[in-house]
This record gives C-alpha cells, sequence and structure tokens, in this order.
C-alpha cells in the first residue's frame, strides 16, 4: 500500500517542483553567475516551443533539500531535465484552460510547504542561501513569490485534471480489501486481528484514488511524448 503513495507523490511532487522554471525567465542576478545555455526544447505542435536552460535546472535542484548546486551532479542535472520535459508537457496543455488566480493565502502555505521540506526550518537560513545562489534574494522577493503563484496554478490544474474525475466504485474498494489488504495485513502483523472493511474503507478509496491518478498522469505523459518534439541541444 505505501509503495502506491509512494510512486503517486514523487509524480506530483516532481511536476509540482518544476512549476517556476516554466513560467519565469532567469533573474539577472543569475545570469551573471551562470553561464546559461539552452538544454533543450519541447514542442507539442500547438504552442509555442518551449526552452529548457541550465538555469532552469539549478532552480529545480535548489527547492530540493541534500541535493548539492555547487557544483550539481550530473546525475542531479539529468534527473532534473527529465522532470522539466514532463512538466513542459503539462504547463503547455495547462495554459489551455484557464483557471483562477491563486489567492495570498494559498500562495503563502505554498511557500511553507516548501520551507518545510528543509532540516532548519523554520529559520529558512539553508533555503534562502541556496535561493541566492540561483540569483534570488529571501522567499520574499517578487520573483520568487510569482514562482509559488504559478506552482498554486499548475497544482490546481492538476487536481483539475486527474483527481476530479476519479471514481472508485465499492467493488473495487471491496476487492482490494479482500485481495491486497488482508493478505498484506496477516503477512505484516501475524496473530493480530484483521480491521474490517468499514474501519479501512475511507483509507482503501485514497490508496486506489492515488493509484488510479498515477496511472493516468503516466499514460497522459507517455501519449504526450509521443506526439511531441523533445529535442536534448546540450549534454549536462
Amino acid at each position: 500500500m505505501k509503495k502506491i503513495f509512494l510512486r503517486t507523490g514523487e509524480i506530483l511532487l516532481g511536476l509540482a517542483l518544476l512549476v517556476p522554471v516554466f513560467f519565469f525567465s532567469a533573474p539577472e542576478t543569475a545570469a551573471q553567475e551562470v553561464v546559461d545555455r539552452t538544454i533543450a526544447t519541447v514542442d507539442d505542435n500547438v504552442g509555442q516551443p518551449e526552452l529548457i536552460t541550465y538555469s532552469d535546472l539549478l532552480w529545480q535542484l535548489a527547492l530540493q533539500p541534500n541535493v548539492s548546486l555547487s557544483p550539481p551532479s550530473s546525475e542531479d542535472l539529468n534527473r532534473a531535465l527529465q522532470i522539466l520535459i514532463n512538466q513542459r508537457l503539462f504547463a503547455l496543455e495547462a495554459e489551455r484552460l484557464p483557471r483562477s488566480e491563486p489567492t495570498d493565502a494559498e500562495i503563502d502555505a505554498k511557500i511553507k510547504e516548501v520551507l518545510a521540506q528543509f532540516p532548519d526550518y523554520p529559520s529558512n537560513a539553508e533555503f534562502e542561501k541556496r535561493l541566492r545562489l540561483v540569483g534570488f534574494k529571501s522567499v520574499k522577493d517578487e520573483n520568487f513569490v510569482r514562482i509559488m503563484a504559478q506552482r498554486v496554478k499548475i497544482e490546481k490544474y492538476l487536481d483539475f485534471r486527474f483527481r476530479s474525475f476519479v471514481v472508485i466504485t465499492p467493488e473495487a474498494e471491496q476487492t482490494y480489501y479482500r485481495d491486497t489488504f488482508v493478505p498484506d495485513f496477516r503477512r505484516r502483523y501475524p496473530g493480530v486481528i484483521v480491521p474490517t472493511f468499514d474501519e479501512k474503507r475511507v483509507e482503501i478509496n485514497q490508496i486506489l484514488t492515488e493509484d488510479k491518478i498515477a496511472k493516468d498522469i503516466e499514460t497522459f505523459l507517455d501519449e504526450s511524448k509521443r506526439r511531441a518534439q523533445i529535442v536534448i541541444l546540450s549534454e549536462v
């Protein structure tokens, strides 16, 4: 059961973390510190082709704790590149569906969510140091706040596109309880009384929902990549 949550969470988190690099061009300070170059282009043959630059990769890595920025490893840069390609495909699709603008409260909540991933929270010193390395002044930097606003906007799109239409039938819940939950529980907790279906129904529904969302996201990305033209221009 835990594996399902991790798989879905990794997909959505990775996409969400990439929101800033799609909507925002490099700050002047970042351009002064980093010799920027175009790493890849993503074209879905509908909207304008999108560039992925080296600065984009650094912004992605800056939002992830325990990832080195000085210097970043080739493995981390390539992982960021693959997530960025996925993000570009989502963002191109999202732009065709107008949504309400994020509220200040939603933006503040998202900033706190990012900050809480770092071990020195709530001091924010480590995170702000990383921000400065990629060209921002602090978490109150106008451009950084705009980045977080766009992140909220994308996450709203993801919820609408993949969560709002998920329907889990009672039959599916019963099947999961009988064929997956009960055997797994007995294997992990021998001799312990198995919780009833009614006791675990909400949890089972959540598991099946997240699993369906993960599969839908994977299908969307597979189909989008078949239609799109993705060109890697520079190795990292």
